[in-house]
Order: structure tokens, then sequence, then C-alpha cells
């Protein structure tokens, strides 16, 4: 009979003992001497793979803390915050500590957050690291209340947010705001084809509408201050139309008529809101991009529009199904 191998992590017939013992000793702790001894790859001369060039962006994303914010009218309070963290990567670097970009975040953990709270962490981070250029973005779902049209309810309507701070190499820290606009779009061809419907035939139709969805992005001028709630006054005012929370049958009504006074095409939604935000001296630049969620078509109708600043939005999104609301 054939004798059966030894196994490395296992016991065989015979309580054979493997050839490694595994065991976690909770009770060992570690000393600064026993620290300075780990293995850096850092200090590797082997270890980079593939070409040898710089990476534009490399970090971490979706890590998750609570942070204090403050509204813009009120006392702070505390929202999950998702969290995603890139430095440049020069091509003679090996990589980073991506701890370090998480830490970042709890050394300043009691502070309030705000866009300037974002730029002393990311220079804190540079201090720490070889890199040149470095962008933290910080998501929220953000609540703000919300009356209803005629009956005098309220409700808590739920944003999705996101503070980005970059800091280039030559020490330019720029602020972006971006902020999710969900409302209601009805079709002005739908409109006039129902009321011809109507008036010529006598034939009771419905124009179609549809839940919608802008994604505003805004670089806030420097030296200027914007909050989550002045973006949302410059939406609503552009575009009228916002979901309701909480209704009776006269918000409904109300809101019935709301959508017949501004009917909107998906190119109409991204001028009102370009004529909106261009009119503020705080935003130095802008894109917008829409979604209409057709119910005529199984497809959707997207539009996208920038204010055009050298150096800034370019117009560049093609992302429509993060629109899907």
């Amino acid at each position: 009979m054939k004798t059966k191998s030894k196994l490395y992590l296992h016991r065989t017939a015979g309580k054979v003992a493997p050839r490694i013992a595994r065991g976690y000793d909770p009770r060992f702790k570690v000393t600064s001497a026993y620290r300075a001894e780990l293995p850096d790859l850092m200090h590797a001369v082997d270890s980079i793979q593939g070409a040898k060039v710089p990476i534009q962006h490399v970090g971490v994303a979706n890590f998750r803390l609570p942070v204090r914010v403050r509204a813009k009218r009120g006392a702070a309070f505390a929202l999950e915050a998702r969290v995603t963290g890139t430095v440049s990567l020069e091509a003679e670097l090996k990589g980073i500590n991506m701890s370090r970009i998480v830490r970042s975040f709890y050394d300043h953990k009691h502070g309030v957050f705000t866009l300037e709270w974002l730029g002393r962490i990311l220079r804190a981070y540079l201090r720490r690291i070889r890199s040149k250029d470095a962008r933290l973005k910080v998501a929220f779902s953000w609540p703000l209340r919300q009356r209803s049209l005629r009956s005098g309810l309220e409700g808590w309507q739920y944003y999705q947010v996101a503070f980005e701070g970059v800091l280039t190499h030559t020490g330019r820290y720029r602020r972006f705001l971006h902020f999710d606009f969900v409302y209601s779009s009805a079709c002005p061809c739908s409109a006039e084809l129902a009321e011809h419907a109507r008036a010529g035939r006598g034939v009771y139709s419905i124009p179609h509408s549809q839940r919608s969805k802008a994604r505003v992005s805004v670089e806030i001028a420097p030296g200027r201050r914007l909050a989550v709630e002045d973006l949302h006054a410059h939406c609503l005012r552009a575009l009228r139309t916002e979901t309701q929370v909480m209704v009776k049958r006269e918000d409904e009504q109300a809101f019935a008529e709301l959508n017949g006074a501004y009917i909107k095409f998906v190119e109409d939604a991204a001028r009102l809101l370009y004529h909106e935000l261009n009119r503020d001296p705080r935003i130095r630049d802008f894109q917008v991009a829409c979604a209409h969620l057709e119910s005529l078509h199984s497809h959707d109708a997207v539009s996208v529009i920038c204010k055009g600043v050298p150096g800034g939005f370019t117009g560049d999104f093609m992302d429509f199904g993060q629109l899907v609301c």
C-alpha cells in the first residue's frame, strides 16, 4: 500500500501533523522594534510590474465613515459618507500606503465637513507622500425638508450630493459640488397632440410625462461659498416640477397644473439650468446632464450642456445609466 505524504495545512490519517502549524495568538503585542522589522515593499528595487509610466489616479474608493455636516441654516448633523481618495503616481514610485487616505479623514473626524475642510485633508495627506496631485470625493444622501404644494404637509426629500476637492501640483485647490435633482417632465409635443384630439374630435387623452433627473456639477469660484441648499434652489427655479414627498388630493392636482404650466423637452431642461446657473457669480464653471425616462418610448431622452470655461468641464458625459431614478 502506497504511503500518503504529509499535507501542508491539514492532518492526515493516523493524526499525522501537517507540515505547517496554524494558529493565532491573541496575546501577541507588537513592539516598536518588531514593527521596524516588518517587510516594506517600498524598499524593493524590482517590484514595479508592467510599463514604468506615471499613473493619473491610484487610491481607494467607497470607504465609509460618519461625518458631521451643517445645513445652510441650523445645527450640524451626522451623515454616512462614501469616500473616494486618489493621488497621482510618478513612474519611479511603486505604490502608496492606501490606509493613509483613510487615516487622513480620521485625523479630522471631529470637524464639521466642508469643502474647505476637505482641502485641509488633502494638504495634510500630500505632506506625507511623494505625489503631485490629489483628489477626494465625498458622497452623501442629503436630506432637505420639502413642503407640499397646497395642503401644508411636510416631508424629507433626499438628494444624492457629492463634495469634491482637487489639489494640483501647482498648489491650486479646486472645489466642486455635484447634485442630483429629480423632477417630472411633461412632453410639449404630446401635450399639443392631446389638445388637438380633444378640440378636433372630442377625444380625451393624456399627454405623456416621466420622472427625470438632472446631475448638476459646479466648480465654486475661489473665495466664494455655495451651499447644497443654494444649488437646490437653482434647480427648483429652473425646472419648477420637482417630484413630491407628501401629497393630498389638492397637492396632486396642483402638481398636474404645475406640469401643464412648465412643459419641457430634455433640451429645454438643460438650457433652463444653464440660464439659472450662469447668473450666479459664485459658480465658476458647471456641467448639466439630464435624462428623461420616457413613458412613450422604451429608451430615454438625454442631454448634456456645460459652460465652456477653458480647462473646465467639456460636456463629456455618457454614463446616463447613473441617472435612472
